[in-house]
């Protein structure tokens, strides 16, 4: 019989795509993974993987296996979280999922915040993207999910309720003059995510140019030192500035609508009350 020691793992696998990366989010040795990932076709006489290179491909019986197994395991989770709910806030686990300047500034005061008035309660963290962490918030892998929003009249799909923690401005980071866009239309740019890359190219171009992204990467540490290097310019949030500041950039808050942090909860209301006390704490730990 396949056990939920096993779904979890052919979860990890499918979600991640590595045998290496699922060996890292379960806390297991590689060998591991591959041990369970063996028992599992020897019990359901059925090759769930092949060997591609360095990756995997899953088959037909896999991919059937992985997707039961994440409606399952959302399940579980699901049921663990309302059992927490029925004993209170001295027991169980909250599990947030977020992006890494929220990761970096507002989840640690939530979670000092949690621990004092909860210290039974224990709280899992997931550094990922915004649809990821929906993706997770949807599948219950998650409680909550902090996203970001540049447009706030998209209608959310059903079963998804936003509580808005705060609006966070845009800065121009520089490594000396020129506090406005248009002061670098001939200057190399660094851009981020993919996402924080639209929006960067939609900027410039609404003030007249086309920016030349010379450098890009999703590490706002990163694209802080090449700013500081004189390599280029980018625009930051101001939670990723508040998490780190490199002393030897210019930051200028931009005249432009913020981006609207959202923690994103799921299904009908009233929140559990281990989901309900995370999402105070974060909306707390917003306003200081």
């Amino acid at each position: 019989m396949v056990t939920l020691v096993q779904l979890r793992v052919i979860d990890a696998v499918r979600r991640l795509g590595s045998v290496t990366a699922a060996a890292k989010e379960l806390s297991y040795t590689q060998p591991a993974i591959s041990h369970h990932l063996s028992r599992m076709e020897a019990q359901l006489g059925a090759q769930l993987l092949q060997r591609v290179g360095r990756g995997v491909r899953f088959t037909a019986a896999g991919r059937l296996l992985a997707d039961r197994a994440a409606e399952i395991i959302g399940r579980v989770d699901s049921a663990t979280a309302e059992l927490t709910a029925l004993v209170g806030l001295d027991a169980g686990r909250v599990r947030l999922a977020g992006f890494s300047s929220v990761m970096s500034s507002l989840a640690p005061p939530a979670a000092a915040i949690l621990a004092e008035r909860h210290p039974r309660l224990a709280l899992g963290l997931a550094d990922t993207h915004p649809e990821e962490a929906l993706d997770l918030l949807r599948a219950g892998h998650v409680d909550v999910a902090v996203i970001f929003r540049y447009d706030d009249t998209a209608p959310e799909e059903d079963g998804i309720r936003l509580t808005h923690l705060l609006d966070d401005p845009l800065y121009l980071l520089t490594s000396g003059g020129g506090t406005r866009l248009t002061d670098h239309a001939r200057t190399p740019w660094i851009g981020g995510c993919e996402r924080c890359r639209t929006h960067l190219v939609d900027l410039c171009e609404r003030a007249g140019f086309v920016p030349t992204l010379a450098y890009t990467t999703d590490d706002m540490v990163v694209m802080q030192s090449l700013v500081a290097a004189g390599l280029g310019v980018t625009t930051i949030p101001g939670l990723a500035l508040r998490a780190h500041r490199h002393p030897a950039i210019t930051a200028t808050r931009l005249r432009v609508p913020p981006r609207r942090i959202y923690a994103a909860t799921y299904g009908e209301p009233p929140d559990p009350p281990a989901t309900a006390a995370l999402v105070s704490a974060l909306a707390e730990a917003a306003a200081r």
